[in-house]
């Protein structure tokens, strides 16, 4: 049944003892190491994303929730040792449309995200011993729109790494910028961040990906944003999140956030 939605032959996730596997895992690792992502183009076929865009694309008319909010660059209202008149507290717009896990599990995202051989495969390219899908009933997969105007702001993730697969490009917009490692565990590198949020880093980099890339990218140390969409066709894109313990679950403030609701 996965062949009919991810090109297995391309990328033979089913084959975990193969040299190609072997191979694919590498150059993942590789990529990951020198830019803080990686990118498999044409990781989903065609028709399993029509199906899936069939299936969400009315549920953002009636049952998404409109996520609003402005935030700096952290998603924190107060940073350690940061003076309260600091660049880094500049504040962004961000603004979507969010259909969560409990709504989207009849697609093929879905079956992505619960297929174990796709899990194993993230675990071994970030070198992890295990990775789970999240237990909660609303996050661990969503599936994301952003409509003409709607752009995902300037942030550090709090996971270690973040997962995509983008369902729908835009008509224009909806570029993907990112700083590669701009900090790191051991230093937080305010005066980077500063430059960053005031438009002043040479080293941030843009990415315009086609429907059925997947993206992987370190997230916590890597900022990044998505330009606003341009025109009547929304930018899709859904995130799967995994973490290395089993049954993970957001908080009631955290789903508030992001979903409106909490159960």
């Amino acid at each position: 049944m996965m062949h009919d939605i991810l090109d297995l032959e391309r990328y033979p996730l089913d084959q975990p003892d193969s040299a190609a596997y072997a191979d694919l895992v590498k150059r993942c690792q590789a990529d990951l190491k020198a830019d803080g992502m990686f990118n498999l183009e044409a990781f989903m076929h065609p028709a399993p994303i029509a199906r899936t865009l069939d299936y969400v694309l009315p549920k953002f008319d009636t049952e998404a929730f409109r996520h609003e909010r402005k935030h700096n660059i952290y998603f924190k209202k107060s940073i350690p040792d940061v003076a309260a008149d600091s660049p880094l507290y500049t504040e962004f717009s961000t603004s979507n449309l969010t259909l969560c896990s409990n709504q989207v599990s009849d697609t093929p995202v879905r079956q992505i995200y619960d297929w174990q051989p796709f899990v194993s495969f993230l675990s071994a390219v970030m070198r992890r011993a295990a990775l789970y899908p999240m237990a909660d009933p609303l996050a661990g997969l969503n599936v994301i729109a952003y409509r003409d105007g709607q752009g995902l702001n300037w942030h550090f993730d709090r996971s270690q790494f973040t997962t995509t697969l983008l369902l729908q490009a835009p008509i224009k917009g909806s570029t993907f910028l990112y700083r590669t490692d701009l900090r790191s565990a051991d230093d937080p590198n305010h005066a980077g961040v500063e430059k960053l949020v005031r438009g002043e880093d040479p080293d941030v980099q843009a990415l315009d990906a086609a429907a059925g890339t997947l993206n992987v990218f370190r997230g916590v140390n890597t900022p990044h944003c998505v330009t606003p969409a341009i025109g009547e066709r929304p930018r899709v894109v859904s995130v799967l999140t995994y973490f290395e313990t089993p049954g993970a679950m957001f908080t009631d403030e955290e789903r508030l956030g992001f979903y409106g609701h909490t159960s």
